[in-house]
C-alpha cells in the first residue's frame, strides 16, 4: 500500500519525536515509582524500629503486617506508636 517499511518508519521525525516522549514518560514514571517505593521502605523501616524500641522482639505477625502496608497505613501507625500501650493500639 504506503510501501513503509520498518527502517523508514522508524527515521521519521514523527516516530522519534513520539518514542522520544514515550521515553521521557518512562523515566518520569519510574522516577515517580522509585520514590514512592523508597517512601514506603523507609517508613516502614523506621516504624519497625520505633516499634522494636518500645515493644522489644516483634512476633513475625508485624513485621508482615508492616510489609505490607502503604504509605498512608505507615504514617498513622508512626504516629499512633508515640501513644501507644501495646501492638493492638498501634494497630487500631
Amino acid at each position: 500500500m504506503l510501501n513503509f517499511n520498518d527502517v523508514s518508519l522508524k527515521q521519521t521525525r514523527f516516530y522519534q519525536d513520539v518514542f522520544g516522549e514515550g521515553r521521557v514518560e518512562g523515566r518520569v514514571e519510574g522516577r515517580v515509582e522509585g520514590r514512592v517505593e523508597g517512601r514506603v521502605e523507609g517508613e516502614a523501616a523506621l516504624l519497625l524500629r520505633q516499634l522494636e524500641r518500645k515493644f522489644h522482639p516483634l512476633p513475625e505477625s508485624a513485621r508482615q503486617r508492616i510489609a505490607a502496608a502503604d504509605a498512608e497505613t505507615l504514617l498513622v501507625w508512626g504516629e499512633r506508636v508515640l501513644d501507644a500501650n501495646n501492638l493492638d493500639e498501634v494497630w487500631g
